[in-house]
C-alpha cells in the first residue's frame, strides 16, 4: 500500500469523506486484494471509483431492481457493502491487479453529525490491513455559529463508547488548529508511528468530538439559496419525570458474561434514577417474571431491592419478546390510567435481548402490530441487541413504530457499558411533544417536524425549501411541554442577503449528472428527506403505500447520488484510459468541498490572487461573451459595433444563453451562483456561473457539464476530465481541449467552437468565486434561428441610429480615452431601438479591453421578451419559448 488517506470537510453538522487508496503490486504474478473501508452506519455513498492498471472504472448509482439488485461486478472485480461493526457498514471492493502494475480506489460518502450527549462526533475508520508508505486523516470543520469542546479522542477500537472514556489525548502525529469558527486536523504517522499503534495496520477508529456555540432558544437556523436548516437543541431545563421498564432477556443463550454484565450496567443506571421518576422491572424467557405488579416510585429502598431482584435473575428456558412487552406496555398504560401520574411525564421501556422470539407469539407481523395496539403511541420503546444471532431487524422496527431508538453490541464487546452509554443519551428527557411549525406558503418539502421527547444533550434537525427565495423573514414557532407548563417558542429569523457561505459545493462524487449542488443545506435536505423516507417505508405495512415510499425514496436517492436499498452501484468503464496513475485523483473529482473553506475563511487571507496558469499562446476568439459578474459582450463584426449589458440574475437561475436546439441542435445553459457584494458598492450581491451545459442533439446525443473542477462528457461513454490536467479527447463530433487550470475548448462538428474560461482564486475575498467565463469561438454551425441571451444577436446587424452628443459622426470609434457613461446614442438592432451609452470593459480575464455601447436596465429594452423568459428549468433544458426556433425540452 503506497497511500491510504482520509480527507473529511464538515460544514454546519455535514460531513463529506472521500477516502483514497493506492497499492502497488511489485509480485511476478497476478495478485487478487480486497480494498476494505467500514463507514457509518448513518452515512449514505455517493461515489466510487477505481482504477486497475490504465483501465478507470467509474462508479453511478442507479435504481436497484425490486427483487434482488445486481452486486457491483466488473469481470473478475466486485464491490460489495454489508454490515460490519454495529454502528457502521462495510464496503468491499475485490481486484485482480496485473503483476508489476498498479491499483487505485476512491470512496466518497456523506452524513449528518448526530449530536449525542452534547456532543458531534466524527468517526474515521483507519484499519489500511497493513502498514502504508504514506497515511493521512484531514479534517476541516467549519461552524458560522463556533465551534466548542473541541477534542481528538486516542484511536478506538469500538464505535460505541460508553462512560469513562479514555482521555489521554489524541494519538501521536495530530496537529490541531483553531480558531472561532474552523478547524483543520490532521493525523499523519510515518510507518514507524504506525507500526507502534498496531503492526497490521488496524489503528483504529479516529474520533473528532465538538459541540458549537448556542444562542436563541428556538434553535439556530441557517438558510442558504432557497433552503434552510433548523438546529433545535435547548438547554438548562428541568427534567421531565420518567416512567420506565426495564426488560432484560434472561434466556438460556444469556448466560455468563453478557447477563453478568448486563446486571452491573443496570446496577448503575438504577442508581441514576431521579426521586420523581418511577420504574419497574421484568426479567423474561420462556417465563414472564415481573418485579412489582405496578410502576413504583424511585426511593433508596426500592432501588436496593430493585438490585437484589436483579442479582438473582439466572438464564434458563426460550424468549418471548411479545410476552414481555406486553406486560411491559401493560403495567405502564395501567399506572398512566389510574396512579396519580405527572401530565408531563415521559413513559418508556429499556428492552434488550440477544435472540429472536422462540416462545409465544413468534410471528413477527403479528408481534409489531400488538405493540404497536398496545402502546398507542404514549410510550417509546427503545431496544438493544447483543450478539450476532438477534433479530435486529424487529428490534429496529419495534423502536422506529414505538418512536424509540436502536442500539446494537457485537458479541465480543462489553455489553453492559453500551447499554450504559445508550441509557445516559436518553436518562433525562427535557422536552416531550415537539412540535415546529412553519408558515405553510413560505415554506415547502419540510422534512419531519413532530418528535414526542427531546433527550439532554442530543439535537432536532429540520429541513426545507423556501417557497419564496425574496422571502425577508421566516417565522418559526416551537410548541412543546417541559416539566413545568407548555411551552411555545416564536422568532422572526432574517433571511438575506446571503452569508459568505453562498456556493458550497455538494457531494465530492460525480456520480450522475452534477457535480456540485448549489449547497451544503440542499445535500443536508437530501439526506434527511431520503433518511425520513426509508424510514417511512420501513414502518408502512400498507403495500400500495410501501411501493409509492419505495419509488419516492429510489427517486431522490438516485438524483442525490445515495447508495440505499433501493439503489445500487455500477461501475462503468471509461476511456480513454489514464496516461499516469497519478491523474487518477482528478478522475474520481473527488476534490470536495476544499476549495469552498478556502472562500470562507478568505478574510482572513489576502484576497484576489489568481491560480497560476500555465503559459500557453492568446487563443483567438469572438468578444461575444459573458464573463464575471455576470456582464455581456456582442460583437456585430459587419458593423463594427460592440455592445455590452449586465444581467442581475438570482443564485440557482439557470439562464439560456444559446438556444438552437431545432436547427443545429446546439443549447448552452448556464447555471449562477451568489456571493455578497464587495464593501460600499451599488449591489446587493454578486452572480457568477458556476455550470456551463452544452448539449448536442446532432447528429447524435450527447452532452457536457463544466465546471471549475471538471468536465463531464456523456456521449454514449461517459467521461470525467479534471479541469487541473491538460488533455484534448473528442466523441461524436465533439472535440474537448482543456489547457489545465485555464480554459475548455468545445468544437462541435467543425464549425462551432465555444470556449469556456475557468477563473479560480488561492485566496478569494469573500465576494470572489471560482466561476466560469463563456466565449462563442465560432457560431458558423448556428442557425439564423438561434435564440437565448447571446445566440439572438449571432448573424444579425447593428447601427446607431442617433448621434451621441458631442462625437460629431464617429459613432463606432468614440475617442479615446472617453470619460466612461458620457457618450450617448440610439442603437438599433432586431427592429428595438435602444438608448445606450459608451463604456470600456475588460474580457479574456481582464487581459484586454474593449469599447462598447451599454444597455441599461438588465438589457430591457434591447433583448426579446424579458428575463424570466431567459430561465431554464433544470440544465439540460431545451425547450425556447422566444424567436423561431421553439422546441420541446429532453
Amino acid at each position: 500500500m503506497a497511500e491510504f488517506s482520509v480527507k473529511s470537510t464538515i460544514i454546519s453538522r455535514y460531513a463529506f469523506t472521500t477516502v483514497s487508496c493506492r497499492m502497488l503490486n511489485r509480485a511476478s504474478e497476478d495478485h487478487e486484494i480486497e480494498f476494505q473501508m467500514q463507514i457509518p452506519a448513518a452515512a449514505f455513498i455517493t461515489n466510487f471509483t477505481m482504477i486497475i492498471g490504465d483501465k478507470v472504472y467509474q462508479g453511478e448509482i442507479m435504481e436497484r431492481e425490486k427483487k434482488h439488485g445486481d452486486r457491483v461486478k466488473e469481470k473478475r472485480n466486485k464491490t460489495t457493502e454489508d454490515d460490519g461493526e454495529k454502528g457502521s457498514d462495510v464496503f468491499r471492493a475485490s481486484v485482480v491487479i496485473p503483476s508489476k502494475d498498479k491499483a487505485a480506489f476512491f470512496l466518497s460518502y456523506e452524513e449528518l453529525l448526530q449530536r449525542r450527549l452534547g456532543k458531534y462526533e466524527h468517526v474515521v475508520s483507519v484499519r489500511p490491513q497493513q502498514l502504508a508508505g504514506k497515511l493521512v486523516v484531514e479534517a476541516d470543520i467549519l461552524e458560522q455559529s463556533g465551534i466548542t469542546a473541541l477534542e481528538v479522542l486516542p484511536l478506538q477500537n469500538s464505535r460505541q463508547r460508553g462512560r469513562g472514556d479514555d482521555d489521554s489525548g489524541p494519538p501521536p502525529s495530530t496537529v490541531i488548529n483553531q480558531n472561532e469558527t474552523f478547524a483543520k486536523i490532521v493525523f499523519k504517522p510515518n510507518v514507524v508511528q504506525q507500526a507502534k499503534i498496531a503492526q497490521n495496520g488496524i489503528l483504529g477508529d479516529f474520533v473528532i468530538r465538538y459541540d458549537v456555540n448556542r444562542e436563541q432558544s428556538v434553535g439556530d437556523i441557517q438558510i442558504l439559496n432557497g433552503y434552510f436548516v433548523h438546529y433545535f437543541a435547548p438547554k438548562d431545563l428541568p427534567p421531565l419525570p420518567k416512567n420506565v421498564v426495564f426488560v432484560l432477556d434472561s434466556s438460556a443463550s444469556m448466560v455468563g458474561t453478557k447477563l453478568r454484565q448486563t446486571k452491573d450496567a443496570l446496577f448503575t443506571i438504577l442508581h441514576d434514577l431521579r426521586p420523581q421518576d418511577h420504574f419497574n422491572i421484568i426479567g423474561f424467557s420462556s417465563r414472564i417474571r415481573v418485579w412489582k405488579d405496578h410502576v413504583i416510585p424511585v426511593t433508596p429502598d426500592h432501588i436496593r431491592d430493585g438490585k437484589v431482584y436483579i442479582h438473582h435473575m439466572s438464564p434458563t428456558g426460550g424468549t418471548d419478546i411479545n410476552g414481555a412487552l406486553q406486560r411491559a406496555i401493560g403495567l405502564l398504560n395501567d399506572y398512566m390510567a389510574h396512579g396519580d401520574v405527572d401530565d408531563r411525564s415521559v413513559s418508556l421501556i429499556i428492552f434488550l435481548t440477544d435472540g429472536k422470539p422462540t416462545v409465544g407469539e413468534t410471528h413477527t407481523l403479528k408481534i409489531l402490530n400488538n405493540t404497536r395496539e398496545a402502546a398507542r403511541g404514549r410510550i417509546c420503546i427503545f431496544t438493544i441487541g447483543i450478539g450476532n444471532d438477534v433479530d435486529f431487524r424487529l428490534l429496529e422496527k419495534l423502536s422506529l413504530e414505538n418512536c424509540g431508538l436502536t442500539r446494537r453490541v457485537l458479541e465480543e464487546e462489553d455489553a453492559g457499558a453500551q447499554l450504559i452509554g445508550f441509557y445516559d443519551e436518553i436518562r433525562t428527557p427535557l422536552l416531550s411533544d415537539i412540535r415546529v411549525d412553519y408558515p405553510p406558503n413560505a415554506v415547502a418539502h419540510a422534512t419531519k417536524t413532530l418528535f414526542p421527547n427531546y433527550f439532554n444533550g442530543s439535537e432536532i434537525v429540520i429541513a426545507g425549501k423556501l417557497v419564496d427565495r425574496q422571502l425577508d423573514r421566516l417565522h418559526v414557532e416551537v410548541t412543546a411541554s417541559n416539566s413545568k407548563k407548555f411551552v411555545v417558542l416564536k422568532t422572526d429569523v432574517p433571511v438575506g442577503p446571503q452569508k459568505v457561505e453562498g456556493d458550497l459545493p455538494g457531494s465530492p462524487a460525480p456520480g450522475g449528472g452534477r457535480e456540485e449542488d448549489p449547497n451544503p443545506l440542499e445535500r443536508l435536505w437530501s439526506y434527511l428527506s431520503v433518511k425520513d423516507l426509508l424510514r417511512s417505508w420501513l414502518q408502512s405495512n400498507d403495500g400500495p403505500e410501501k411501493e409509492r415510499l419505495r419509488q419516492r425514496a429510489q427517486a431522490l436517492a438516485v438524483s442525490r447520488r445515495f447508495l440505499t436499498p433501493f439503489t445500487s452501484l455500477k461501475l462503468r468503464r471509461l476511456g480513454p484510459p489514464l496516461a499516469s496513475l497519478e491523474e487518477a485523483q482528478g478522475v474520481s473529482a473527488a476534490a470536495g468541498p476544499e476549495p469552498v473553506l478556502q472562500s470562507l475563511r478568505g478574510a482572513s487571507t489576502v484576497p484576489g490572487s489568481t491560480l497560476e496558469k500555465p503559459y500557453e499562446p492568446r487563443i483567438r476568439i469572438s468578444k461575444t461573451s459573458v464573463d464575471g459578474d455576470p456582464h455581456f459582450v456582442v460583437d456585430f463584426p459587419s458593423s463594427k459595433l460592440t455592445v455590452c449589458f449586465n444581467i442581475d440574475g438570482q443564485p440557482g437561475d439557470i439562464l439560456r444563453l444559446v438556444s438552437d436546439h431545432r436547427d443545429s441542435g446546439v443549447t448552452v445553459n448556464g447555471e449562477l451562483i451568489g456571493a455578497p457584494a464587495p464593501p460600499n458598492g451599488h449591489k446587493k450581491q454578486r452572480t457568477y456561473f458556476r455550470t456551463i451545459t452544452i448539449l448536442v442533439n446532432k447528429p447524435e446525443r450527447s452532452y457536457l457539464e463544466v465546471t471549475p473542477s471538471r468536465v463531464i462528457l456523456d456521449g454514449g461513454d461517459r467521461l470525467v476530465l479534471p479541469c487541473n490536467q491538460s488533455v484534448v479527447v473528442g466523441s461524436r463530433g465533439l472535440e474537448v481541449s482543456v489547457s489545465a487550470n485555464a480554459n475548455v475548448t468545445i468544437t462541435i462538428q467543425g464549425s462551432i467552437a465555444f470556449v469556456i474560461l475557468i477563473h479560480l482564486y488561492k485566496r478569494p475575498a469573500p465576494f470572489q468565486r471560482d466561476h466560469l467565463g463563456f466565449y462563442i469561438s465560432s457560431g458558423e454551425g448556428l442557425s439564423g434561428n438561434c435564440h437565448g441571451l447571446l445566440g439572438q444577436f449571432l448573424n444579425q446587424d447593428a447601427n446607431l441610429t442617433e448621434e451621441p452628443r458631442g462625437l460629431g459622426r464617429n459613432l463606432t470609434h468614440p475617442p479615446f480615452p472617453q470619460p466612461e457613461g458620457r457618450s450617448e446614442a440610439i442603437l438599433q438592432v432586431k427592429g428595438h431601438h435602444v438608448p445606450v451609452i459608451w463604456k470600456q470593459r475588460k474580457i479574456y480575464n481582464g487581459e484586454e479591453q474593449v469599447d462598447c455601447w451599454f444597455a441599461r436596465n438588465n438589457a430591457a429594452q434591447l433583448i426579446d421578451g424579458e428575463y424570466k423568459d431567459y430561465l431554464a428549468s433544470h440544465p439540460f433544458d431545451t425547450e425556447m419559448t422566444l424567436g423561431l426556433g421553439r422546441s420541446r425540452g429532453l
